[in-house]
Formats: C-alpha cells, structure tokens, sequence
C-alpha cells in the first residue's frame, strides 16, 4: 500500500497518462481511436479528449475497466468518475484533464463529439 501511495503523489504528465490509456485500449483491441486536445479552446471541460469504440458492448466494458485497471496499476491514480457502466453503449471514464470516451460505434456516429470539437488538435491511431 505504501508504494501505490508514492506512485499517486508522484506528478504524473499528460502525455505519460494519454499514452498508458491508449495502450490500454489497444490491449482489448479498441478501434478507431482519435485524442483531442482541447487545450487551445475557451471553456474546453478537460484538456483532452480520447474517443475511441468497441464492435460490442462487453467489449466496450472490458475497454473501460481495462483503462482503469492498467491506470491504476502503473500509475497509482483511479478515475474521478465512471459513467454508463450499465448499458456499456457509451462509457465515459474522467481523469480531469483526460476524459476518455468508449463508444459503441452507432452510439458514436450519433453524437459525433469530434465535430463537436472541430477546432481541436486531432491525433488518429492505428487499429492494432
């Protein structure tokens, strides 16, 4: 217990975090996966977005506990918030200035956050 306490007060940078939660997509096979970076933006709610889907629900869930398992485990550092659990078609794990969005793609065409963020900085990654 005394380890995982150092490894949360130790600051930890954005891009560390991004990239261990992209890594944590890609280990369960997420698809399509894009970051926003909102920092440029007025009234942005976090400074980054990770959007990303999965072809199920039970993949959509395993995705998000999978990204607050690998954070927590290396990291020491647990979600503020998780949301949409239960129906698994949009899950929303907040990390403050990361909020990481796990789609069910129809779910995903519907709301379109990317182009509600247009202006954003866009990073694609690759389907793995």
């Amino acid at each position: 217990m005394r380890n995982t306490l150092k490894k949360a007060l130790k600051p930890v940078s954005d891009e560390t975090m991004n990239d261990l939660i992209i890594d944590a997509i890609q280990d369960i096979k997420g698809k399509n996966i894009i970051k926003l970076d909102l920092r440029s933006l007025d009234d942005a709610p976090a400074d980054y977005f990770i959007i990303c889907e999965g072809d199920s629900s039970v993949q959509v869930k395993a995705i998000s506990e999978n990204i607050g398992k690998k954070v927590k485990e290396k990291l020491g550092i647990q979600p503020s918030h998780m949301e949409g659990m239960d129906g698994s078609k949009w899950i929303l794990v907040d990390y403050f200035d990361t909020v990481v969005h796990v789609f069910y793609p129809e779910t995903r065409a519907f709301y379109e956050i990317e182009d509600l963020w247009g202006d954003a900085g866009i990073t694609y990654y690759e389907n793995i």
